[in-house]
């Protein structure tokens, strides 16, 4: 399946450099790019993408303003947030927002194309930059109380360490001399035994278990 997306930044630069990296991939074209917010939304409304790549700051309606917008609105895109501040409050706001994603501009090539895939297909993805943010984030007084990884199993517990550093299913299967199917199947029970729905609610769990 192709990916159908629209790159909106307000810098030309970027967006010829997002589209070179970018259209090099086989099953991504990119339809229309976009300079402001408001552009970014006429377009999108009118060309309907599967996936907007959005530049946090832009002139006329900032990026954050203009996903809200879209994401409010019935059969909308995915859309991924771009910026170059990695902020734990940047990282919250775009998650909050509904975004599937939030990516650095310094990300490397081969992992924003992946985070492109993930967020087309619906998979929640952040950069491991911009993870290694939000899990760090510790609150000033951090509360004491009962491990939040306590109902899972060694093996579990490694896997769950692992999908909080980054690491995709395929790089834990390697490190953990295990299948893939095999990792799949132990995050579906560590998803349900700690009642989380993504990779990030997992990596914050993760991370509060440290504390």
């Amino acid at each position: 399946m192709t990916i159908r997306m629209i790159i909106a930044d307000d810098e030309s630069l970027m967006r010829s450099g997002l589209r070179l990296l970018l259209g090099a991939a086989d099953d991504i074209e990119i339809i229309a790019e976009a300079a402001d917010g408001a552009e970014a939304i006429d377009l999108t409304r009118r060309l309907g993408p599967d996936l907007v790549l959005m530049d946090f700051r832009m002139p006329v309606i900032d990026g954050l303003e203009a996903a809200q917008r879209l994401l409010s609105e019935p059969d909308h895109p995915q859309i991924l947030m771009l910026t170059a501040f990695g902020t734990d409050d940047f990282v919250h706001r775009a998650l909050q927002s509904g975004a599937a994603g939030y990516i650095l501009k310094d990300t490397p090539p081969e992992e924003l194309i992946n985070a492109v895939r993930a967020a087309a297909d619906g998979t929640r993805t952040l950069s491991a930059a911009a993870l290694e943010t939000l899990i760090t984030a510790r609150p000033a007084t951090a509360a004491e109380g009962p491990d939040p990884l306590a109902p899972l199993s060694d093996r579990e517990r490694e896997i769950a360490e692992a999908v909080a550093q980054g690491m995709t299913n395929a790089q834990v299967a390697r490190t953990l001399f295990v299948s893939t199917a095999t990792v799949k199947t132990h995050l579906a029970r560590i998803f349900d035994k700690l009642d989380v729905s993504t990779r990030v609610q997992l990596a914050l769990l993760v991370n509060q278990a440290r504390w």
